[in-house]
């Protein structure tokens, strides 16, 4: 029987206009589906015009100025339905989903629904489960005493994968999924009896668990930074009273 690491994934990522899920947006986005290791992936790509204002320090992380976007982007109501409809198609054709820091993307995916389409991500896995793969919480659980950074191209170093085009999302998502089979190869006797529905519901307390430890250095380092324990998706903030 193939393993999961050997057989179909889909992945996914973003570009955005910043590192805060509740105000940022996202400005491209991409979903990668590949078979078997070494088949030819099937690519959809969207460019988005976020109706804001895009940050030069954004743009001088992924290219992509607010005149591209401007010019060339389509508005978000339109695009976040078709994401999360291609999201949910990999899901009810039980294909895991590669998202590398799964509760960025897919909570800036999240908020958009909710700002555009008034609906929610959640909704959308209720026919079908969404059963992610995290390479970050995947590595940082099994390979956990290795120093240093484990960003995407950290990981795609570590394991031997090649990055072309970082901060490209169709490059990064396929980029994610070959590291999550590497991950899968290299620790095959810790992965492989285990399903995707079961590495899903494990990545939750790992993360947990990995939050933790990070909050308790920033505590012990005085950093005032709160890190959220929620994955693969960050709960609602509370309304305002």
């Amino acid at each position: 029987m193939t393993c999961w690491y050997e057989g179909p994934l889909a992945a996914f990522d973003t570009e955005t206009t910043g590192v805060d899920v509740e105000t940022d947006r996202i400005v491209s986005a991409a979903v990668v589906v590949q078979d078997a290791p070494g088949r030819r992936p099937r690519v959809s790509r969207w460019l988005v015009n976020p109706g804001v204002p895009v940050p030069e320090a954004a743009t001088a992380v992924h290219g992509l100025t607010e005149e591209h976007l401007a010019r060339n982007g389509r508005w978000p109501a339109p695009v976040m339905h078709e994401i999360a409809e291609e999201l949910a198609e990999q899901a009810a054709m039980a294909r895991p989903l590669v998202v590398m820091n799964a509760p960025f993307d897919l909570t800036l995916l999240d908020r958009e629904l909710r700002r555009h389409r008034a609906s929610s991500l959640d909704r959308w896995f209720e026919a079908s489960a969404l059963r992610v793969l995290d390479p970050r919480v995947l590595d940082k659980h099994l390979d956990r005493y290795r120093k240093g950074r484990r960003t995407l191209t950290d990981l795609c170093a570590h394991y031997g994968v090649t990055l072309e085009g970082a901060h490209d999302a169709a490059a990064d998502a396929l980029a994610a999924l070959d590291v999550v089979r590497a991950v899968g190869r290299r620790f095959a006797a810790r992965l492989e009896r285990l399903s995707p529905a079961e590495l899903h519901s494990l990545q939750t307390t790992w993360h947990a668990a990995q939050a933790r430890g990070l909050q308790a250095w920033f505590a012990k380092s005085g950093t005032a930074e709160i890190v959220n324990t929620e994955w693969p998706l960050r709960p609602d903030l509370p309304a305002a009273a």
